[in-house]
């Protein structure tokens, strides 16, 4: 039952991506370009996940334990420190260059546009060397024994 919801999740999710345009990076381009060809529509598409997801967040408060699982894995941290505004940045800079966040992006690259599979190809290489340099960076922080 874990995969079924699991599966359905994403493809409710990827449907919801392309219905609204996500998967369109000229759309997620003219969210960007507030100064040219501006769409304001990218906004309702993010009001409207917002809207669905907040109930969802209240009701994760109220259970003692999901359906499918034996506990919730929600954010511990809240604090606001250099690798995440480092992070961010790079995140919003890959968005506004190439039309893409993550999700979208797996979502549009069964069409196999050249452009697309770049973009997947380079988020990955980036995930990759994110990963890697985190974990040299953990070991430094371990004093030697």
């Amino acid at each position: 039952m874990k995969l079924l919801s699991t599966f359905a999740s994403g493809l409710v999710f990827g449907l919801g991506l392309i219905i609204s345009g996500m998967a369109n990076p000229a759309k997620v381009q003219n969210f960007l370009d507030i100064f040219g060809t501006w769409d304001p529509s990218l906004a309702l598409v993010m009001g409207g996940a917002i809207a669905v997801g907040m109930p969802g967040l209240w009701l994760v408060g109220k259970r003692a334990k999901p359906f499918f699982h034996d506990v919730f894995h929600l954010p511990t941290r809240s604090d606001i420190d250099k690798p995440l505004i480092i992070g961010s940045a790079l995140f919003g800079i890959g968005w506004g260059i190439g039309g893409f966040c993550p999700g979208p992006a797996l979502t549009a690259s069964p069409l196999a546009d050249p452009k697309t599979l770049t973009f997947v190809a380079a988020m990955l290489i980036g995930m990759i060397a994110a990963k890697y340099f985190a974990m040299i960076a953990a070991r430094k922080e371990v004093p030697a024994e």
